[in-house]
């Protein structure tokens, strides 16, 4: 579910049950989610206008740009969709694995973390199959790549334990209930009506939403309020907003909605438990299409980011030994934020399996061909790419000091 996974925890022994609580799923009106659309046009103005930009971009990349893009975008939202959840992935690990999932030639050995090539497997499969209706045995395969290689839980089929299925905090005999789940026995029922809903409100179905980030919204908030897998409900959950908004725009989405909600985790943890109360779901929308426009900012700061990288690759690929090219990547494989902290002779050692008076020279030779720009001076030498964010910072942070 959307809860942090640091701070809180699902549970099912049959304690500290609120029954006097009244969730959404035991309300009378379940499932004929009401909202004042008024409220959300100018956001949802301000998403298409983004969207028809992005799209407008991409078009007219190369292919080769295109797909760097797609990639780093996936890897974007493989890492944060964990993250949410608790899980902290190797990014090389996730890019690597989906890079071997697009077919693209794969240098590195596949990765020994089972978790990075699930979510690998899941990123690529949501956004190859996206315009696919929906279907049990699809969320089912969805949740055994998500889950490869756990043997804690139930994997592939719904949960079907008798206890409730409760999201609580706080230390054992001071527990809060943030959200009590519907009973394993509805489960099945429920997740047909759900599929029913998900499928007949695509553009081609019977009662169609023609709202991409409305849809998205509901959906999300319709699995989750079922939470219908032992684990891995959070992160299911997202997969299908993105399909949702891939069906609606008529592409694979280029946005990562796990990253703009990783952001401010607390706010989603907020809306979402407000939004479980009632079925007059117009808060929660616009929280959602807050983040889905959010995300399409965030995809476009992505493709400028994939076009100075190719640009970079393009002007020193030729100039740059082994070693040099390795640790290049390695900064590079950070993506739009940078590499943390700059590149020292000591890490560059490290990364480039070589002497640090080695490292030195190499470094001081991408300086000089400008491929790295240095901050600091003695201890504090520090390498930047040219685009990195962070090298515009620790050069104002200098001059300041000076």
């Amino acid at each position: 579910m959307g809860y942090s996974a640091q701070n809180l925890r699902v549970i099912e022994p049959n304690v500290c049950s609120n029954r006097l609580m009244i969730y959404n799923w035991q309300q009378p009106d379940w499932t004929k989610f009401t909202y004042d659309m008024a409220s959300l046009l100018d956001d949802l103005t301000a998403f298409s206008e983004r969207a028809g930009r992005v799209s407008g971009i991409l078009d007219a990349l190369p292919e080769g740009t295109q797909t760097e893009t797609l990639i780093d975008v996936m890897v974007a939202e493989a890492i944060k969709t964990s993250e949410i959840e608790g899980e902290y992935l190797s990014r090389a690990d996730v890019m690597s694995s989906i890079r071997r999932n697009l077919g693209l030639v794969e240098t590195q050995p596949p990765t020994g973390d089972k978790r990075a090539a699930g979510v690998a497997k899941l990123m690529v499969a949501v956004r190859r199959d996206f315009v696919t209706p929906i279907s049990a045995e699809m969320l089912f395969e969805w949740h055994q790549m998500l889950m490869l290689g756990n043997r804690r839980i139930n994997v592939g089929t719904w949960r079907t334990h008798s206890e409730p299925m409760q999201i609580v905090s706080g230390p054992i005999g001071k527990e809060v209930v943030h959200y009590e789940a519907p009973p394993s026995a509805l489960v099945p029922e429920m997740m047909d009506a759900f599929i029913n809903w998900f499928n007949n409100t695509a553009a081609a179905g019977t009662g169609p939403i023609p709202q991409a980030p409305i849809r998205a919204a509901i959906a999300h908030l319709y699995f989750e309020s079922i939470h219908p897998f032992e684990d891995g409900n959070g992160r299911i959950g997202r997969s299908i907003s993105e399909k949702a908004l891939s069906q609606g725009l008529g592409r694979s989405v280029l946005i990562s909605l796990s990253k703009a909600i990783e952001a401010d985790k607390k706010a989603y943890y907020e809306a979402l438990k407000s939004a479980q109360r009632t079925n007059e779901t117009t808060a929660w929308l616009r929280y959602f299409v807050g983040i889905c426009l959010q995300a399409q900012i965030d995809a476009e700061t992505q493709i400028d980011f994939t076009l100075q990288k190719v640009k970079f690759f393009d002007t020193f690929k030729d100039k740059l030994n082994q070693r040099q090219l390795r640790v290049i990547q390695r900064m590079l494989d950070e993506g739009v934020h940078g590499f943390e902290g700059g590149m020292s002779a000591s890490k560059y050692a490290s990364i480039g399996k070589t002497s640090k008076p080695t490292a030195t020279r190499d470094l001081q030779a991408l300086a000089e061909m400008k491929a790295l720009i240095v901050t600091g001076g003695g201890r504090s030498t520090r390498y930047w790419l040219p685009f990195d964010p962070k090298a515009k910072q620790q050069r104002n942070s200098q001059r300041q000091k000076q």
